[in-house]
């Protein structure tokens, strides 16, 4: 039996579980408990009259990037459907939406689930970010004749050489990708190694978006508190890079006064468990998401909340981006740097390879290769505001020269966007 009739198989058995499934991830914080039918294909509100498109990114960073294009969309009079998988996500989306696009949860990818969005939503294009391939709903999709877009595609060459160990599971999944529009040419050449029929490069959409949003009393207060402090903030870190980050710490502290190290860890979840590591290495904690006050004898303070990564990037000039020293990949350097702040980073940044390089030529990124030549960079810096606050203008100069990404990609949906009088 082929591996794709294997999974439809399996999700057809798993499907009478879902809600069991579901409810489960719920008490775990994983899920929306009052929004569960969402994600069973239930929907929650009525369907606009007209036209309709459905966007999907499955977490907060994909769905934020298509706010450029959700707003060409509305412009031309078309209702927007978005959705997204994760509560984090889909609360900070929901808030940032303009009016004529609206928020609803994924369906699991199951095929009742999935036929019960499609008859109820009816959209006459499918725009998903990035590379959210589900098998089930792109047969779903292929059967209803519903073209199904990929935009702001990328793969990364380990993502595409485990597709190339299963060529006829790449064939029958990417092979019905009515139209990709990759970020770069590196992606678009592995798109199309895998059998995408169309692929065209569109730029990068998170060159478009707005900077975060900062809500202005909260920023008040938090900036207010940072007085007197030479800060940095390592942001978006998985589990592993926290130890390094208190390692550094430890030894700026030994060359600066006054020192302040603020975590953003990319899932919130885990801020007490990175609170005990940093209280077991000697130095003083404050949670936000527990209230805790930020004084002047704090060492590190978590931000484990959800929506204010904006306000860190406003209000700290020397950011260290996660997911680049232990695990690998990176995160996303754009965001600090429209805020311009000076960016630090790790080897493994695979997954944002064309920011890193646009910034790094533009002098306003560094590699580090470990926690000591994290601290010796991190504590130069902090001693010269001027250098750094240079590195800030010249990292939002080279995000600005990138932009254009959401007029291509609705350049190159034109032909979808038609309708039948129009063709006509």
């Amino acid at each position: 039996m082929r591996i794709i009739a294997i999974y439809y198989l399996a999700t057809k058995l798993a499907t009478p579980f879902a809600a069991t499934l579901l409810n489960w991830r719920a008490r775990r914080g994983k899920e929306d408990q009052a929004r569960l039918g969402e994600r069973m294909g239930v929907a929650a509100r009525p369907r606009p009259k007209g036209r309709l498109i459905w966007l999907h990114g499955v977490s907060l960073g994909e769905s934020l990037a298509l706010l450029p294009l959700i707003e060409r969309l509305i412009q031309k009079q078309i209702a927007v459907l978005v959705t997204t998988s994760t509560p984090s996500s889909a609360q900070v989306i929901s808030a940032r939406l303009p009016a004529g696009a609206f928020h609803q949860y994924a369906p699991l990818d199951a095929q009742p689930f999935i036929d019960a969005f499609l008859t109820y939503w009816r959209p006459d294009i499918a725009l998903f970010a990035e590379t959210e391939l589900w098998p089930n709903t792109i047969a779903a999709l292929r059967r209803r004749q519903t073209p199904f877009i990929l935009v702001n595609a990328r793969i990364s060459q380990k993502s595409t050489s485990r597709w190339r160990r299963a060529p006829n599971v790449a064939r029958d999944i990417f092979g019905n990708v009515t139209l990709c529009l990759a970020q770069d040419s590196a992606n678009a050449a592995r798109f199309l190694f895998l059998g995408a029929p169309e692929v065209r490069i569109a730029g990068n959409l998170k060159f478009d978006a707005a900077p975060l949003p900062v809500d202005p009393l909260n920023y008040a207060e938090f900036s207010a508190a940072l007085t007197g402090r030479r800060v940095w903030a390592a942001v978006s870190t998985h589990a592993g890079e926290e130890a390094l980050m208190f390692d550094a710490h430890e030894e700026i502290a030994r060359q600066t006064t006054a020192l302040l190290t603020i975590i953003v860890p990319r899932h919130r979840a885990r801020g007490p468990e990175i609170a005990q590591g940093a209280r077991a290495k000697g130095l003083r904690v404050a949670l936000r998401s527990q209230g805790e006050r930020l004084h002047q004898d704090i060492d590190v303070y978590i931000v484990d909340t959800v929506g204010e990564v904006g306000m860190i990037f406003r209000a700290v000039s020397l950011v260290f981006m996660g997911k680049s020293l232990v695990t690998g990949g990176g995160q996303n350097p754009i965001e600090p740097a429209k805020f311009g702040c000076a960016i630090l980073h790790g080897p493994q940044i695979e997954n944002f390879s064309e920011s890193y390089r646009a910034l790094t030529r533009a002098g306003a990124a560094l590699c580090v290769a470990d926690a000591a030549e994290l601290a010796r960079i991190a504590s130069l810096l902090l001693q010269s505001p001027v250098r750094m606050r240079r590195m800030g203008r010249a990292g939002s100069a080279a995000i600005e020269k990138l932009t254009g990404a959401s007029r291509k990609i609705m350049a190159a949906l034109e032909p979808y966007l038609l309708t039948r009088d129009d063709a006509s």
